[in-house]
């Protein structure tokens, strides 16, 4: 992998504004269009690893899929140890459900790049 990997939903303006400012930087990076190429359980076990962050920390609760399921609810959606592979697997299922865009920086770390602060912060890793 060259540098570093963005997952992007290209309808996305914050997706788009991490873009520009990594394109404004000259970042050596990959885009990934996570919608189409959706990330197996594997992958989002790997980058919820390198966030440092559990899978309802990514998880977009507001989308239409999300109320679907049902997943506000945490009886059904207990958000521990005992919950943690059903909802890897609905972000694999589900990946408009994943929280965008995310960053995987090139020492092995990754952050959630919604601000520009963000962005910088794997820029400068």
């Amino acid at each position: 992998m060259c540098g570093m990997e963005i997952w992007i939903n290209p309808a996305c303006s914050k997706c788009r504004s991490a873009l520009s400012l990594l394109d404004a930087e000259g970042a050596d990076y990959t885009v990934r269009r996570y919608l189409e190429d959706v990330p197996t359980e594997d992958e989002i076990r790997d980058v919820l690893g390198r966030l440092g962050l559990e899978p309802w920390d990514i998880t977009r609760t507001q989308e239409a899929i999300a109320k679907e399921l049902n997943l506000k609810d945490r009886e059904a959606w207990p958000r521990d140890a005992s919950g943690r592979d059903r909802w890897i697997k609905a972000l694999a299922e589900h990946p408009k459900l994943i929280q965008r865009p995310i960053i995987t920086a090139d020492d092995g770390t990754a952050v959630v790049a919604r601000t520009e602060e963000a962005v910088r912060d794997a820029l400068s890793r």
